[in-house]
């Protein structure tokens, strides 16, 4: 499914594998206006059933496009766009970046996150959340969910809340 307008985001999974993450990532996305991107190989099927189960009746609704590769993603999306990569491995926190509406939001797979080739292109550009190293990771539907939201309320949230 594709919608000719700008979203107020692009959130992007990266070889997601995991489906209900997915599926709540896309229910998100319904929630706030955001197109969801999904980069192959994916994990799964577009038709899971656990998708479909965590997008819930709202999957009819999303604006989602699947792309072959990273390249693909760049050319359809476009480069003059602010492109953010959530990672451990980052130095700068969510709340140091300021996000404008029409933001890329990059997130890698469940098992292995973002290549790092994608991440040491763009250091200044790479996110993480905080947490104690004693977490090997969040879950992928928690931290986009979070990101998502952090930028709605930097630039003022939705014009219907």
């Amino acid at each position: 499914m594709t919608d000719q307008t700008d979203p107020i985001l692009h959130v992007v999974l990266h070889s997601p594998e995991i489906p209900p993450n997915t599926g709540n990532i896309g229910r998100s996305c319904v929630a706030i206006g955001a197109k969801l991107w999904l980069v192959k190989p994916l994990g799964y099927l577009l038709d899971d059933k656990y998708l479909r189960r965590a997008g819930m009746d709202y999957w009819q609704f999303l604006n989602y496009e699947v792309v072959e590769n990273w390249e693909e993603l760049r050319q359809r999306i476009g480069e003059e766009k602010q492109y953010w990569y959530l990672t451990k491995f980052a130095t700068k926190l969510v709340w140091e970046a300021e996000f404008t509406p029409g933001d890329v939001l990059v997130f890698g797979s469940e098992g292995s996150g973002l290549p790092s080739e994608i991440r040491d292109e763009n250091p200044d550009s790479c996110l993480k959340l905080p947490m104690y190293e004693e977490v090997r990771s969040l879950n992928l539907a928690s931290t986009a969910n979070t990101v998502v939201y952090e930028a709605i309320r930097q630039f003022g949230g939705l014009s219907n809340s």
